[in-house]
């Protein structure tokens, strides 16, 4: 069996992070804005596009094979320059893992409890 992990980095996109108010005390927040990031909106909530990139040399000792990039809407896309697409952020990576038999890791349980 073949696992995928995926790391995303959600500072590359559009976006502002602070502290707001909870009921527990101060909890960083993280506002991404949903038209400017070209986040799709489905019928059961909201997508992120993107697309992996193998990665052709890796250095030795990196384990990721694969980098994320945001997948644009084809009009958006069309409109950027060469640079401008080369240019577009790395959001994220990738390492392909092979999985022997029953070797999956057990789910995280979680710290603490949410504030909301």
């Amino acid at each position: 069996m073949t696992r995928i992990n995926v790391k995303v980095n959600l500072s590359a996109l559009k976006s502002v992070t602070q502290w707001q108010d909870s009921e527990s005390g101060p909890i960083e927040c993280i506002i991404i804005p949903i038209d400017n990031n070209y986040i799709y909106r489905g019928k059961s909530g909201l997508y992120l596009d993107l697309t992996a990139f193998e990665v052709r040399n890796p250095k030795e000792g990196q384990k990721d094979t694969h980098i994320l990039k945001q997948s644009l809407p084809k009009e958006v896309y069309e409109t950027l320059t060469e640079d401008e697409k080369r240019a577009l952020p790395i959001m994220g990576n990738a390492m392909v893992v092979d999985v022997q038999g029953n070797d999956m890791p057990p789910p995280l349980e979680p710290k603490a409890k949410l504030p909301f």
